[in-house]
C-alpha cells in the first residue's frame, strides 16, 4: 500500500484524522465504537496467550502476535479483555490502521503518532503510555520476523 504523505499508511492516516475533526468527548466515543470492531482471535491464539508477546505497560491485560508473510506485509492479533474499551480501542487503532500493510510502511510510522489523535484530553498518560508500547512491541516483531 502507498504510504499516505503525512508518514502514515493511509487507513492510519484515516483514523488521525478522524479523531482530529472530532471534540475530545466525540474521540472517547469514537475510541470505543473501535473498541467493538477488533477482530476475534484465530484459533492458533485463541486460549493460548503463551503463544503472543503481553504489553506490560498496558492497565489491563493485552497480549499481541504479530505474523510477516512471505511478501513482507504484516499480520496483528490482539486478545484484549471486552471489560477494557480503552484498551481494545487502542488495539483496534493499530489493527485497522497497520494490518495487512508492508513491514517497512510499518516501520516507518513515528513512535508517537499517537498523540495526533487527539486522546490526551480524553485519557490519562498512562494509558498513552501502553499505546506507545504496543506500537513498540509491533515494530519489534515486525522486524524480527522481517530479518
Amino acid at each position: 500500500m502507498s504510504t499516505a504523505v503525512n508518514g502514515l499508511p493511509p487507513r492510519l492516516a484515516e483514523l488521525v484524522e478522524d479523531f482530529s475533526e472530532v471534540g475530545v468527548k466525540d474521540r472517547l466515543q469514537l475510541l470505543l465504537e473501535l473498541s467493538e470492531e477488533l477482530p476475534a482471535l484465530p484459533s492458533k491464539y485463541d486460549g493460548h496467550r503463551e503463544e503472543m508477546e503481553q504489553v506490560h505497560e498496558c492497565q489491563t491485560p493485552l497480549f499481541l502476535a504479530v505474523e510477516v508473510d512471505a511478501e513482507r506485509i504484516v499480520h496483528l492479533y490482539f486478545d484484549a479483555p471486552p471489560e477494557a474499551p480503552t484498551t481494545r480501542g487502542f488495539a483496534s487503532i493499530m489493527h485497522t490502521g497497520l494490518d495487512g500493510e508492508t513491514a517497512d510502511d510499518v516501520l516507518a510510522v513515528p513512535n508517537d503518532f499517537y498523540l495526533a489523535l487527539g486522546l490526551g484530553e480524553a485519557v490519562s498518560p498512562l494509558r498513552l503510555r501502553g499505546m506507545a508500547a504496543m506500537l513498540a512491541r509491533i515494530k519489534n516483531q515486525v522486524r524480527a520476523a522481517a530479518s
